[in-house]
């Protein structure tokens, strides 16, 4: 790897680590760059994966207050995310490498269209919560989380915005709570499915490590700080990244 590709990949972690505490589509920073170097599209996915762990965890930390608002549903997102994951990340290294090779571009625009149509739903959700103190999660609810888990499990790009529309249509959360759980969910997803890959697939170390350096920093920043940024500009440069990135796979 040379030095551009370091920074690129350290740069990687940065941003990502900055969108997953905040829009919720790291992968659609990092993976796109990590394919740009030459990994294989499995390999970079699953070394994405473990990489993006820390980022999720300085970002759940930045959010430890507002999780500590409603102790069963964090309960229950760990619990259901977990089993998600666990069927995800089985998911991808059981298929054939080409079913992944066929499938990554259109989630990635998947992905693209949750977060252009992000804000639409910011603003629908906010018009249909309530503020009741007690919040469980339903069957359907707990069935939706766990389906984002799978998601995250097998790629993940854009499982964030699905995680912030699960909490705030099932349980009425705001948009404050739904991200911290999102932000949660997506530490969860990489802890969970990277133990699995760790165990059963190929990574690359040397991208986890840069990923994770840059990571730590990042999903700290964007809890504490990431509330300030142009989250217009943001989401257009995460989109832009995301077409470009499909483009390039089709």
């Amino acid at each position: 790897m040379t030095w551009g590709e370091t920074l690129a990949v350290l740069a990687a972690g940065l941003g990502s680590g900055i969108v997953v505490s905040t829009v919720g589509v790291a992968s659609l920073i990092s993976f796109p760059v990590l394919l740009a170097i030459g990994l294989p599209p499995v390999v970079a996915n699953a070394s994405n994966t473990v990489g993006l762990a820390p980022a999720g965890l300085s970002g759940s930390f930045g959010y430890r207050e507002e999780l500590r608002e409603h102790p069963r549903v964090t309960l229950a997102v760990l619990g259901t995310c977990s089993i998600g994951a666990v069927a995800g990340a089985a998911l991808l290294l059981t298929m054939p490498p080409g079913v992944f090779e066929a499938v990554v571009p259109w989630l990635i625009l998947l992905a693209c269209l949750a977060v252009g149509g992000q804000p639409l739903l910011a603003r629908w959700l906010d018009r249909q919560r309530d503020d009741s103190p007690d919040k469980v999660l339903t069957p359907a609810t707990a069935a939706w989380s766990t389906l984002t888990g799978v998601y995250a499990g097998y790629f993940g790009a854009g499982a964030g915005v699905m995680m912030i529309a699960v909490m705030a249509i099932g349980l009425d959360l705001d948009l404050r709570l739904a991200t911290a759980l999102k932000t949660l969910s997506i530490l969860v997803c990489s802890v969970v499915a990277g133990i699995v890959f760790v165990v059963a697939g190929e990574l690359d170390w040397h991208v986890i490590g840069l990923l994770w350096s840059g990571g730590v920093v990042g999903g700290y920043v964007g809890a504490r700080v990431g509330r300030r940024l142009p989250e217009t500009l943001l989401r257009v440069l995460v989109v832009i990244s995301g077409v470009v990135a499909f483009v390039s796979l089709v």
